[in-house]
């Protein structure tokens, strides 16, 4: 195998290259790690990156197959995490000075679960303040004066750059469909309580997912199928048997499928190249896709996750606004100033609308097996702000599946995502059902 351009495997090509021998963990970090060194000062999607550290984990899982000892689906695989996860050997710093210099004692359960499986946690990847709003230092691998999107925005400018195979993220409200959509890479929300929470900073324990961001659907698959499990300490996942990804997707759907087109209530933020582009997909699909509105009264969604969110945020972040509110944004004080004014009773009445959400959605999903509609209202802004989540909201407070599928092009050439959304729990179907959409537009 050419050793040359190692970066440019995907985490399945590099799983595979380094089970069969034919590449070392090593060589793969090395590769990675140059890639890094080129193109990261235009980037800056590295909080924290410690190379002689990340060539360690190398070799000692280099030793681990040389040796003999079992070897897990990831195995040599280097992997970026967002820092606001803990990791016990890096320091996690949230994006925020109020934390500078923290290093956590414990690894998160996610990072428990990526270690297990084999992977090289290669270094912490750039948030947004407190994973809100407010923009870190990254910058669009595509476009230098454009947003990469947040607050996962670290994790997908380094996928998106060619510097790491498989990255972690979280989701809130947008944070990773809407970066994945910006850089033009996969990105995957599970559905809520699929993967443990426990050790990453809690900003909504109603609506923050640990997610991924990776080069292909066989990524997700292949990454994701290790991360799933119960964790006593994230009272919202619970005792599952293993979902069996890899092979769900590997295998053809039973039957055509069938998805619907909804525009949501926010149609109107969505710029005309992003509606010429998805009338053309719909009619791409044919009788495959049938276009679905909302009820009415699902308008006001976007205020009860908007309600939820601050009104949590507010409460988990308490410590830092009682010690620190002059060192925070002014986004990020405004936010919480408005959490902190929220009644316990809109807070109680917003959170008992989702299961009600819920039951109607399962109408549409005996229907249809997925959900199409924009990731993003365009390509990606400025990079003064994160852009626009609201295409994310109404999934998000639901805790459905999405995925951000990288197949469209808008002005300029930017990366323009396709978001597909799935019903609650049926996430390997859901990565299926996109394998059949692309070949479906591939003709």
């Amino acid at each position: 195998m050419d050793t040359s351009h190692l970066y440019r495997l995907n985490a399945t090509e590099a799983a595979r290259a380094i089970a069969a021998g034919e590449v070392s963990a090593e060589q793969v970090v090395r590769s990675c790690l140059e890639r890094i060194r080129e193109v990261e000062p235009a980037v800056l999607a590295w909080q924290f990156l410690d190379e002689s550290h990340a060539l360690a984990q190398a070799r000692a899982r280099d030793a681990d197959r040389a040796e003999g000892r079992p070897c897990g689906p990831l195995h040599g695989v280097p992997v970026g995490v967002k820092d606001i996860i803990d990791t016990a050997d890096m320091p996690t710093e949230d994006g925020t000075p109020l934390h500078a210099g923290r290093t956590p004692d414990h690894d998160a359960s996610v990072v428990t679960a990526l270690r297990a499986a084999g992977a090289v946690i290669l270094g912490k990847t750039v948030t947004t303040e407190c994973a809100t709003y407010t923009p870190g230092k990254t910058r669009n691998p595509h476009d230098g004066t454009r947003t990469p999107g947040g607050s996962s925005s670290g994790s997908a400018a380094a996928v998106a750059a060619g510097m790491v195979p498989l990255a972690i993220g979280t989701q809130t409200n947008g944070s990773i469909i809407r970066p994945a959509s910006f850089c033009g890479v996969y990105g995957f929300k599970p559905t809520f309580g699929l993967i443990p929470r426990h050790g990453i900073l809690k900003v909504s324990r109603s609506l923050d997912t640990v997610g991924l961001f990776a080069r292909s659907l066989d990524d997700l698959a292949l990454a994701v199928e290790p991360l799933v499990g119960h964790d006593e300490r994230d009272p919202d996942t619970k005792p599952r048997a293993r979902m069996p990804f890899t092979s769900t997707l590997a295998s053809p759907p039973p039957m055509p499928p069938r998805v619907a087109f909804v525009k949501t209530p926010r149609w109107d933020r969505a710029e005309p190249s992003t509606r010429e582009a998805f009338a053309e997909l719909a009619g791409a699909l044919g009788d495959a896709c049938e276009e679905l509105e909302m009820p009415p009264s699902w308008a006001e969604a976007w205020e009860w996750q908007r309600c939820i969110m601050e009104a949590e945020m507010a409460f988990n972040l308490d410590a830092e606004w009682e010690r620190g509110r002059d060192r925070l944004s002014p986004a990020l004080r405004q936010q919480l100033e408005r959490g902190r004014s929220i009644a316990a009773l809109d807070h109680q009445r917003a959170l008992a609308r989702i299961p009600r959400l819920l039951e109607a959605l399962e109408d549409w999903f005996a229907r249809f097996d997925a959900i199409v509609t924009p990731a993003t209202p365009g390509v990606a802004p400025p990079a003064e702000t994160t852009g626009d989540p609201s295409f994310c909201t109404f999934w998000s407070l639901t805790g459905l599946p999405a995925l951000s599928l990288p197949l469209m092009n808008g002005p300029g050439g930017l990366p323009l995502g396709v978001q597909l959304v799935g019903a609650r729990s049926r996430d390997a179907r859901l990565l299926r059902t996109a394998r059949w959409l692309q070949g479906r537009l591939a003709g």
